[in-house]
């Protein structure tokens, strides 16, 4: 009752700066349908292994560390030229209130690649009494310029889904609103806001609008306070607008302080909403849903960090059995702020 009887009595300044921002997000999404998205980063498992950022413009310059964070994911080992990624992002607090941030990313599926570089704005409202008392709502924005390329070198015969153009460049924005109170958390962010007409297909080849949101939750406990071990179950929701898909990530995290660090890991579950037909021994027409499991590992030593993440495809018909491997290499440096009194990892680093 304390905490929300101090957010009534918060300063008028805040809460004019609330308004605004609120005023602010209101207009992006009442008027996005004047504008003309494209699946940019895809959404894997890196908010899991402290990279919230990546997905979360709103976690630039949350935490009480600056952040770099190096991934690298490869499909299917036993594919040649199976999708691979890799992404380099950094966030920072300029000040008490203001986060900024920059990704940079590399996307190759065979013939076709993706080269991106995002920069990003983010607000921090404090609402906390002290330490004691974690209480924090932020707002971000992303703008991103993304090229796309096609390699049409070993191509033998004429594709009409193709134009004329081999590459094509454009922008995109994103934008994330994060809320922390004490060791409970929710994100919120709208991902290729802006819809874009591709020069590099024909325009029917690809819908124009590929925006999509994603709504995340969880909380963060432990036994009793002298306790090494805590936990966090989350879930992850994402849905895109224009082909009405939808998933759910089912998450199970643990962390084990040690004396320099904290050892943590635990369990992924994603499932789509949406069925593919397809057809067994040429008769018999079967549904199946996308479906992942994704065991993950990792270690904060110091101010380094390393994270192991392995996903599995637990469908009947898949195009290997070889999985997906990611990697994460982190480092928090810059002047530690304040941290709180509070089972609140992403934000006590």
């Amino acid at each position: 009752m304390g905490s929300v009887t101090y957010i009534l009595k918060c300063s008028w300044r805040h809460l004019v700066i609330l308004k605004y921002s609120l005023f602010l997000v209101l207009t992006v999404f009442f008027n996005i349908s004047a504008l003309k998205a494209q699946e940019i980063i895809p959404t894997y498992s890196d908010y899991l292994t402290d990279n919230l950022y990546l997905i979360h413009p709103s976690m630039a310059g949350a935490s009480n560390y600056d952040k770099i964070r190096l991934t690298a994911r490869q499909q299917w080992f036993d594919v040649e030229d199976a999708p691979n990624l890799q992404t380099l992002a950094y966030n920072s607090r300029v000040n008490d209130k203001i986060g900024v941030g920059g990704i940079l990313f590399r996307d190759e599926n065979g013939n076709y690649s993706k080269l991106g570089a995002y920069a990003t704005f983010a607000y921090h409202l404090m609402f906390s009494r002290s330490t004691l008392d974690l209480n924090q709502l932020s707002f971000g924005i992303s703008a991103g310029v993304i090229q796309h390329r096609l390699d049409t070198s070993d191509f033998t015969r004429f594709d009409p889904l193709i134009g004329e153009n081999n590459t094509d460049i454009f922008a995109n924005l994103d934008f994330g609103i994060s809320y922390y109170v004490r060791n409970l958390y929710f994100h919120f962010a709208a991902k290729n806001i802006l819809s874009v007409n591709r020069e590099l297909f024909y325009s029917d080849a690809v819908p124009s609008n590929m925006r999509k949101y994603l709504f995340s939750a969880g909380y963060v406990f432990s036994l009793n306070p002298n306790d090494p071990w805590s936990f966090e179950p989350s879930i992850l929701f994402q849905a895109r607008e224009a082909t009405n898909e939808m998933a759910l990530d089912a998450n199970a995290k643990a962390y084990y302080e040690l004396e320099n660090g904290k050892l943590w890991g635990g369990l992924s579950y994603r499932n789509s909403f949406e069925s593919a037909e397809y057809t067994e021994n040429g008769e018999l027409v079967n549904n199946q849903q996308l479906r992942y499991i994704t065991p993950f590992v990792g270690l904060n030593y110091k101010k380094f960090v390393f994270g192991y993440t392995y996903s599995y495809q637990l469908n009947s018909i898949v195009l290997s059995n070889g999985g997906f491997h990611q990697i994460t290499l982190g480092y928090n440096f810059g002047e530690s702020r304040e941290r709180y009194n509070c089972n609140c990892p992403a934000i006590n680093n």
